[in-house]
C-alpha cells in the first residue's frame, strides 16, 4: 500500500513536514496537540498508554510521561516520512512489526482511524491556513491510511 502513492502526494507530506519541523519544539507541539484530539475522541485508550481513564486532558498533557511518549511518537512519524521514497520495502517490513507489537499493547485497528484524525488535526493546528490546502490534506489522509493499512495488516496475521 505504501509503495502505491503518487510523488505529488509524498511530495505534499514531505514538504509540509519540513515547514512542521521548523516550528520551535515541534515534536512536543505536535505530539502534544495529537495525543490530546486522539483521547478526546477515544478516552478509552488512555488506559493503553498507561493513564487512568479518568485523568484529566490537561493535566494530562504536563505529566513528562504523557510528552515523553508525544514526542516518540512524532520521531516516529519524522522516521517514517524520511523513509517513503528510498527505503519503501524496508518501511513497509518495519511497520508490519510495529503493527504486530502493538497487538500487545493492546491496540484496536479501530484506534487507527481517530489516529489519522487526530494527526491531521494536529498538523492543521501548526500550518497556516493557506498552507493546509485540501489538496495537502488529501496527501496526509493518503499517507497516513498507507503506513496505518500495514500496522493493522500486521494485526490479522
Amino acid at each position: 500500500m505504501v509503495a502505491d502513492m503518487s510523488y505529488s502526494t509524498v511530495s505534499n507530506v514531505i514538504d509540509t513536514w519540513e515547514e512542521i519541523r521548523r516550528t520551535e519544539n515541534y515534536e512536543e507541539v505536535v505530539g502534544t496537540a495529537l495525543f490530546l484530539k486522539f483521547f478526546n475522541l477515544e478516552p478509552e485508550a488512555k488506559i493503553i498508554f498507561g493513564f487512568k481513564d479518568n485523568n484529566d486532558l490537561e493535566d494530562l498533557a504536563k505529566s513528562r510521561r504523557f510528552i515523553k511518549h508525544a514526542k516518540y511518537f512524532i520521531q516516529m512519524i519524522d522516521k517514517a516520512l524520511g523513509m517513503l521514497g528510498p527505503d519503501i520495502e524496508l518501511l513497509t517490513e518495519i511497520l508490519l512489526e510495529l503493527g504486530q507489537k502493538h497487538v500487545s499493547y493492546g491496540v484496536r485497528p479501530e484506534y487507527f482511524p481517530s489516529m489519522g484524525r487526530a494527526l491531521i488535526h494536529a498538523i492543521q493546528s501548526i500550518l497556516d491556513e493557506s498552507r493546509f490546502t485540501p489538496d495537502v490534506k488529501d496527501s496526509w489522509v493518503e499517507v497516513y491510511g498507507a503506513l496505518s493499512y500495514d500496522m493493522i495488516r500486521a494485526q490479522k496475521l
